[in-house]
């Protein structure tokens, strides 16, 4: 870099200025700290020492974007000649003319990307706009199921790929597959309450990088337009070893002094070993691609790489974790970004509003890849990473991060559960096995034992209480009905999240004012979450619902997506009805009755006797009512599912998930001043899971099936507003 000319003024009598140690500072060209960013990466061999100040978040855990300035900010404008004068507010002007800057922009500034929003609405498009990096469109398309190519801009159709800005201009992104035997259930909690302890004795050790799980076959790549022949190959390597996969895979506790984990005894393992063989060669005719089969000795890791003196601590966590604890397999089909495998993964805890070109953006959740071996330009408190939701390199303060697992930014493709609980028949052109259906009858090779042991871990009973979609008048207000009526008391859709129609009622339209419908997006909620169901192999035997209108709703859509919606009727129990002392008004919300759903093609049971007839339902109740109705109506409830199995789903409110589970654990209930603080908490589609422990005689609070449901909001639009404004 040459510089041409450069002058500095200071006003007489200044006083110092807050970001420079004394009132007159030594010449621009002698401090890095004064001249511009472009200016110091090449001034001295450690340029940002000194320079950046790492932003502190303060007592509340906000940051403090202010203590992250640094230096005078300049208005560079282009890459070659520069000319620029600043003034700040103390009278200090620093003006440099003609500062030729290198014909190729520094490494550390950052590269975002161009997101090219599209034309024809497809789902690549809306990904890219929705804040995810062009480099992971085809990466998450490919994991939600759609073709190659589907619905990306141009370059991903051609190549499948995308781009880290300057990094992998002329190259793909290449991802690599692997396939792991991971454990679900009691077993996979038992497993997490390891993983907890042992990081909160032991500290991290290389175990913690990656869930549970048994690895079937190494990490491998395979051609973008292939994919699908992969999810193929798995359902055909699944099919051909359900019958003889065991029904218990056996687990023996090894421990040396580096490693701790589980050991799978010879004969299971090798049925095991020869899925992966079989998915293997499956892959490699359908896909074309290389898959290395696990040949060695199947382990699931407990921990690796561990400090010597910790490892009787660790070996006596172990030993709380039974290998007996029932558990349901599954194959599980991961992917990851093989450019990125050597790097740290940091996880955004605060929001960052850069204060300079070369800094990231970074948002709550974020997660950000850091090469420890390029960080000689980083001050201290900083580091130098790409993010991965939009691909742009740049500094960072590290104090705003954590750090994340190696497998929090994998992507999860395709799996399949080794149950027999469905004919392999029956599972279609998903990966996946699903319990769903009515249970069919196990392979006659297997021993009684075996047998025992498989219906042990699939019939054991649980209750899941989920609350309902997203309501209509919780996002239009109580005013709702007078936005989607005509005078004439139709309905018509004046937004985009008004459901497409109402459901015909005896005393017209005017009843939905107290008993308000799902909207668009509460029905795609409840959509997702029968879908998660689905794919995590619950079998749901029995429904129970709110006699409100937006209970039933999210029920009927929940078993449509779990392909039941024909085979299990809804019964309505008015007895887990809200808290009428929160409803408004003096009377009782009017609800549809069980004829008016009937007609509206709910599936609901007309022979169900509920706890608490609707007409039974008084206004304004106390709160000791309110609990004892509910626990009356859980006692029914529990006494009148099949008692040998299954999961039992309540749809209700928010109030559900303590009023309606508090009775099973046998716990007291909450006080009403904690009640009301906790509920308010609960999002749409909240749930709690429980389960029964015949051996001890009691029920136990356990984790939910599915992950939770987290999204953000999104405002009305009027575009002539903004056309005005412009």
């Amino acid at each position: 870099m040459q510089v041409k000319e450069a002058k500095i003024q200071v006003p007489r009598g200044s006083e110092p200025h807050p970001r420079f140690p004394s009132p007159l500072p030594p010449h621009p060209l002698t401090q890095a700290n004064w001249l511009p960013r472009a200016a110091q990466v090449s001034a001295t061999a450690d340029p940002r020492r000194g320079v950046r100040r790492t932003p502190k978040p303060n007592v509340e855990g906000a940051p403090h974007p202010r203590s992250a300035k640094r230096v005078l900010q300049t208005g560079i404008s282009c890459k070659q000649d520069i000319s620029f004068c600043q003034t700040d507010h103390k009278g200090l002007e620093v003006s440099l003319l003609s500062l030729r800057l290198p014909a190729s922009p520094s490494p550390a500034l950052s590269a975002p990307l161009s997101l090219r929003a599209g034309r024809d609405g497809s789902g690549g498009d809306t990904a890219l706009c929705q804040g995810y990096q062009q480099a992971q469109g085809p990466q998450l398309l490919r994991a939600s199921g759609a073709p190659p190519g589907h619905g990306l801009p141009g370059p991903h159709r051609a190549q499948g790929t995308g781009s880290y800005g300057e990094e992998d201009r002329g190259g793909g992104i290449r991802l690599e597959y692997a396939l792991f035997l991971c454990p679900t259930g009691p077993l996979l909690d038992k497993l997490q309450e390891f993983w907890r302890e042992s990081k909160r004795q032991c500290a991290k050790n290389r175990a913690h990088e990656v869930f549970p799980h048994i690895t079937l076959c190494d990490f491998f790549t395979c051609e973008d337009q292939k994919v699908e022949c992969l999810y193929e190959a798995l359902k055909r390597a699944g099919d051909r070893s359900l019958g003889a996969f065991p029904a218990a895979v056996p687990l023996v506790l090894h421990s040396s002094v580096s490693y701790l984990g589980f050991f799978v005894n010879d004969g299971p393992a090798d049925i095991i070993r020869e899925f992966a063989v079989m998915f293997a060669t499956e892959a490699s005719v359908l896909a074309d691609c290389t898959v290395k089969p696990c040949t060695k000795q199947l382990h699931l890791t407990l921990a690796h790489k561990f400090y010597p003196h910790h490892q009787r601590t660790l070996e006596q966590l172990a030993r709380a974790v039974h290998p007996g604890h029932s558990c349901q397999w599954t194959a599980a089909l991961y992917s990851r970004d093989m450019r990125f495998v050597h790097y740290q993964t940091l996880r955004v805890l605060f929001q960052y509003k850069p204060q300079n070109v070369d800094e990231l953006t970074l948002s709550p959740g974020d997660h950000i890849f850091v090469d420890p071996t390029q960080q000689e330009e980083a001050s201290e408190g900083w580091v130098i990473g790409i993010s991965q939701r939009t691909g742009c390199r740049g500094f960072l303060p590290e104090n705003y991060t954590e750090r994340a697992s190696e497998c929090d930014t994998w992507v999860k493709h395709r799996t399949y559960t080794f149950s027999r609980a469905l004919d392999p028949g029956s599972r279609k052109d998903e990966a996946s096995s699903r319990r769903n259906g009515e249970p069919h009858a196990p392979h006659t090779s297997r021993s009684a034992s075996s047998l025992q042991s498989l219906q042990a871990s699939i019939l054991r009973r649980g209750v899941l209480v989920v609350r309902h979609g997203e309501r209509v008048d919780q996002v239009f207000g109580k005013s709702w009905l007078q936005q989607c009526s005509t005078p004439d008391g139709k309905y018509y859709r004046p937004d985009l999240n008004f459901p497409r129609g109402l459901p015909r009622r005896s005393n017209g339209i005017k009843d939905f004012e107290s008993d308000p419908p799902l909207s668009s997006c509460g029905i795609f909620q409840s959509r997702m979450a029968g879908e998660a169901l689905l794919e995590s192999g619950t079998s749901i035997t029995s429904v129970f619902t709110s006699p409100a209108l937006r209970c039933v709703q999210t029920a009927k859509h929940i078993l449509e997506e779990l392909k039941l919606e024909k085979k299990v009727k809804i019964r309505v129990e008015p007895g887990i009805f809200e808290w009428t002392k929160w409803e408004a008004g003096k009377t009782t919300p009017t609800l549809m009755t069980l004829e008016e759903l009937k007609e509206a093609n709910f599936n609901v049971s007309m022979d169900y006797r509920p706890a608490f007839p609707l007409a039974s339902l008084l206004p304004a109740e106390s709160y000791n009512d309110y609990v004892h109705r509910c626990a009356v109506s859980m006692e029914q409830i529990i006494s009148t599912c099949p008692q040998d199995g299954g999961v039992t789903l309540i749809v209700g409110h928010g109030s559900a998930l303590d009023s309606c589970t508090r009775p099973l654990l046998r716990l007291p209930p909450r006080d009403c001043a904690d009640f009301g603080q906790l509920v308010r908490k609960i999002p749409f589609l909240g749930m709690c899971f429980c389960e029964e422990n015949k051996e001890e005689g009691k029920w136990e609070l356990v984790n939910p099936p599915v992950k939770t449901l987290t999204h953000g909001s999104n405002p009305a639009f009027n575009w002539r507003h903004w056309v005005q404004d412009n």
